[in-house]
């Protein structure tokens, strides 16, 4: 029988980053496939998800409260809708947008 999975570990530079990865994982974000920019998916299983590895497997030195607060910081920070698609789409909130790439 096969045990639960493990996260690869990642050369991720800063917490966000980190953050950005594990919430990607989860699916709870995804990258417009026009222009890059990640776009939040508004699911609350993936949220908990993320949170879920957050807290069990922080990267080393941070505690699971910090990397906790570093996901639900990212998740503040990202809309729903890709800033530079049509207007005719709901318009994302403009603070600490993160672009595929950029970390």
């Amino acid at each position: 029988m096969l045990g639960p999975a493990k996260r690869k570990p990642s050369k991720i530079r800063s917490l966000r980053g980190w953050a950005i990865d594990v919430l990607a994982e989860a699916h709870a974000i995804r990258e417009c496939e026009d222009h890059g920019w990640m776009r939040d998916r508004a699911d609350p299983h993936a949220r908990e998800r993320a949170n879920s590895i957050a807290r069990q497997e922080p990267p080393p030195g941070v505690s699971p409260d910090a990397a906790s607060a570093a996901i639900l910081e990212v998740l503040g920070s990202i809309g729903d809708t890709c800033p530079e698609c049509s207007p005719s789409k709901p318009i994302a909130r403009a603070a600490g947008l993160w672009r595929a790439g950029h970390d």
